[in-house]
């Protein structure tokens, strides 16, 4: 057989795998510890795309080299289960969401085996599975101990066909949500939150300490946003109501001419005239209609109410009317503005708009054509004029805090995280409130309280989850008598993905989240690998939790992923008409090289984009095992480029890394092996071994594949193979290819093992020496031949051998030589007339 038979050879080795339990987490205490994590699925009914496999083979590589390197290497997959498409898939059939996901998991954990991946599946952990709950709801308890889980009154994102609130970043721009198009409206609601930015500052300053790309440190710093500036207190005026607004330039306090409330702001009500009332009440209702990232829209056209209502300026005592606004957010802040329209750009275009006054306070600008937001000396300021930004804020401060209406502040963007969500297919919240008005955590001794399992998962009408629906669930008495309520809110799909990472470490422990010993042993995580579409929420979540374990004496270390990498997207093809509208590829026909509309016959042109089920342009990688082989898929993605990179799926690709996989095949069973060591390969084979151990190393397993083609096409031009050479290579080849390679180990090994554990190839750096160099040899400035010579020659003995090559001879025949100026291992140039 001259190629690769995959569909005998990967099967064969997946069974060996899992009969032998090949890839059973280590446990010599002697030996170094890896743990390569990847982010765990949300099992789809879809099961696996292309994309997922490409972060699973980067982190699979890692995973075998290390092995073979003699590490412990853990090296786990589980399930993030819970979540909506589960619940509305169980509302729309009326099947039970947990036999959906667990056939989800099948399919997925098939998928996956088929890729030859070396999880460890005796850690495989599922967070819709009571016994992993049971320390998702632990964990809550002590939040809830240590007041850091609390309940608020708080404006969400409701969508009424869903019957839940959903996340800021579950809202669309044009105002609907996210999973299904329905809109949404701000609805005040009782929610749990989770205090999250108690540990702002520790998330902020700890990120220096991690191996993650600046890009992804910047977002987490974005997203927690540390500002430092000043509380400033304003009075309304004829009333004994004040409020406070947060900025960060109160050195500009005298350019303040108009103040802004959030329309949901406490105060709005108290302080609007009469006059004004039916406008407010309005305003505030189509503000509840819009997103928070519809209204911050910096496009958008200014709207906004007076309330009828004026603070007083506290550094000047000028009175300033008091707006309500759409784009000012009750969630950030103190949920009121102090606007200086001169020097800021959405304060000036909403006081062009609404005709109020514009005062400048810094000098150069001109503000009657824009708002002026460079720094500038103060004017208009009374005791700040003359001053620069950093002496003004300092000064004004100081007025402020004696004054008693202001101080210095640093504040947060980080809003507290609303921790609740208003669907069946969750955890659920271990609370009960009892009639007497208290509320309780449930007893660890009785965690997990279990899901109940019913078909009645509708949204109960009441804003209430479908919990709310299950009298004999919901109801509870006290030993005293006294009777409860459960919580019937449940958990977002967040929670369980923030402590995953700890249960693999010891997912059977009944008695604790896990041993201090094993995570002591393993913690932190080596290598994260995963998308960047999670690069704020689910990893800023993760750390909180994290370091309030740490704080708990739980987990030994203060961050958990101490490397992080975010692979690219794998892009499919999609085809634009003219109007440049996608068009779908079952509505597209090649016809000598080009794509055409198959109805209109219109030429269309062809690009990258997202797989997606509308422009049925997902590759299915069960159809690419098929034909090609699991080796060849997982070969081709690590090659199509750098791991971080976005980079569009093709067939010729596939068919490419294919026949590379082919002529390796060829390379090892057809060569003849010899015993002892002719020397041909040594320079090529010791350059590979060093070279793709120094590119696995820094994930850049493209260039690693490229230099073993290098060896590949050397060794082909040998008649024989050194036996130690082929051993070497196989190895090296098995992280990538390992169901090739473990075939391969058998025809020259034939010890029949498996290769995951055996040692690491080396390499001789004394057989990387270049013997030989190739030189060029000029006449009159122009190369007229080149030639391999010892290295390290001297200028005379170059000299002699250009002007003895023929070539050489030949051109400078019948002239006179006027000059020969040699340079060791570069050129010689001979100067003729």
């Amino acid at each position: 057989m001259s190629f690769y038979n995959h569909k005998e050879i990967e099967p064969k080795w997946q069974g060996y795998w899992a009969e032998h339990h090949t890839f059973k987490t280590g446990t010599d205490a002697s030996k170094p510890k890896f743990y390569a994590l990847d982010m765990f699925p949300y099992p789809s009914g879809a099961g696996l795309h292309v994309g997922h496999p490409e972060g699973y083979t980067a982190t699979d590589i890692l995973s075998r080299y290390k092995r073979a390197q003699g590490y412990n290497v853990l090296h786990p997959m589980g399930w993030d289960a819970f979540g909506l498409p589960a619940e509305q898939y169980a509302m729309d059939t009326g099947n039970d969401p947990a036999e959906f996901t667990s056939e989800n998991i099948a399919n997925f954990k098939r998928q996956i085996n088929a890729l030859g991946f070396s999880y460890d599946w005796d850690r495989e952990v599922n967070t819709t599975d009571p016994n992993y709950y049971k320390w998702t709801q632990w964990i809550f308890t002590k939040l809830y101990e240590k007041g850091l889980a609390y309940e608020a009154e708080v404006p969400v994102n409701w969508v009424e066909e869903l019957g839940t609130a959903i996340a800021n970043e579950e809202v669309l721009p044009d105002g609907t949500s996210e999973r299904g198009g329905y809109p949404v409206v701000r609805k005040p609601m009782r929610q749990w939150m989770l205090k999250i930015t108690a540990y702002a500052e520790r998330l902020l300053n700890d990120l220096d300490e991690l191996d993650w790309s600046e890009s992804i440190k910047d977002m987490q710093r974005n997203w927690i946003g540390k500002s430092t500036g000043a509380n400033v207190t304003f009075k309304v005026k004829g009333t004994d109501k004040e409020f406070t607004v947060f900025t960060t330039r109160p050195d500009t306090l005298f350019g303040a001419t108009f103040t802004v409330l959030a329309p949901e702001h406490e105060l709005v009500d108290a302080i609007t005239s009469s006059e004004q009332a039916e406008a407010v009440v309005d305003y505030k209702h189509q503000a509840s209609l819009k997103s928070d990232l519809a209204r911050t829209d910096l496009a958008k056209e200014k709207t906004g109410v007076w309330t009828g209502a004026y603070a007083i300026n506290p550094v000047n005592g000028k009175e300033m009317p008091i707006w309500i606004a759409d784009y000012v957010l009750a969630s950030y802040g103190t949920g009121a503005v102090m606007a200086v329209p001169a020097h800021d750009q959405r304060d000036w275009e909403f006081a062009k708009q609404f005709d109020l006054p514009i005062v400048e306070v810094l000098e150069g600008g001109n503000i009657e054509e824009a708002a002026y937001t460079e720094d500038g000396l103060h004017v208009n300021s009374d005791f700040l004029d003359g001053l620069n930004k950093e002496d003004a804020i300092a000064k004004i401060v100081a007025c402020l805090e004696e004054k008693g209406c202001g101080q210095e502040k640093v504040t947060y963007r980080l809003r507290d995280w609303l921790f609740s969500r208003q669907r069946y297919w969750g955890e659920p919240i271990p609370i009960i409130h009892w009639e007497d008005g208290t509320s309780t955590a449930v007893p660890e001794t009785e965690l997990p309280l279990v899901l109940p399992v019913t078909k009645d998962i509708r949204p109960s009408g009441t804003g209430e989850s479908p919990l709310a629906n299950l009298t004999d669930w919901l109801e509870v008495t006290r030993e005293d008598g006294v009777k409860g309520r459960r919580e019937t809110n449940t958990m977002p799909q967040w929670a369980g993905s923030s402590w995953y990472y700890l249960r693999y470490i010891d997912p059977h422990n009944t008695e604790k989240l896990a041993d201090e010993d094993l995570l002591k042993q393993w913690l932190p995580v080596d290598i994260y690998v995963g998308g960047a579409e999670h690069a704020v929420l689910h990893l800023l979540y993760a750390r909180f939790w994290h370091k309030f374990l740490y704080d708990l004496g739980v987990v030994p270390t203060k961050e958990p992923f101490q490397k992080l990498f975010n692979q690219g997207m794998i892009l499919g093809t999609s085809y634009r008409d003219h109007r440049g509208a996608l068009v779908a590829t079952d509505k597209v026909e090649k016809r000598d090289g080009s794509f055409f509309h198959v109805e209109t016959g219109e030429e269309l042109e062809q690009a990258p984009a997202k797989m997606s089920k509308s422009l049925k342009n997902v590759v299915n990688p069960d159809d690419v095992v098929e034909q090609y082989g699991a080796d060849t898929l997982r070969v081709y993605e690590m090659f199509m480029g750098p791991l971080d990179a976005s980079i569009a799926w093709s067939e010729e690709g596939l068919e490419g890394s294919r026949k590379f996989l082919d002529r390796v095949y060829r390379l090892i069973t057809s060569k003849e092996i010899l015993a002892e060591n002719n020397g041909a390969l040594d320079k090529a084979y010791n350059e590979t071994v060093k070279a793709v151990t120094e590119q696995i190393e820094s994930l850049k397993f493209n260039t690693a594949i490229a230099q073993l083609m290098v060896f590949v096409n050397a060794a082909n031009k040998e008649d024989k193979l050194y036996v130690d050479y082929a051993k070497g290579f196989i190895q090296l080849i098995a992280p990538f290819a390992p169901h090739l390679a473990e075939e391969l180990w058998q025809t020259v090994a034939e010890t029949g093992e498996s290769i995951s554990y055996v040692a690491w190839p080396t390499w001789d750096e004394s057989k990387l020496v270049e013997d030989e160099i190739e030189i060029v040899v000029q006449i009159k400035g122009k190369v007229r031949a080149k030639l391999m010579v010892a290295k390290d020659l001297s200028r005379e003995e170059l000299q002699e051998i250009a002007l003895a090559d023929e070539k050489v001879k030949a051109e400078i025949d019948g002239k006179e030589i006027v000059k020969v100026i040699s340079v060791p291992n570069k050129l010689v140039n001979i100067v003729v007339k």
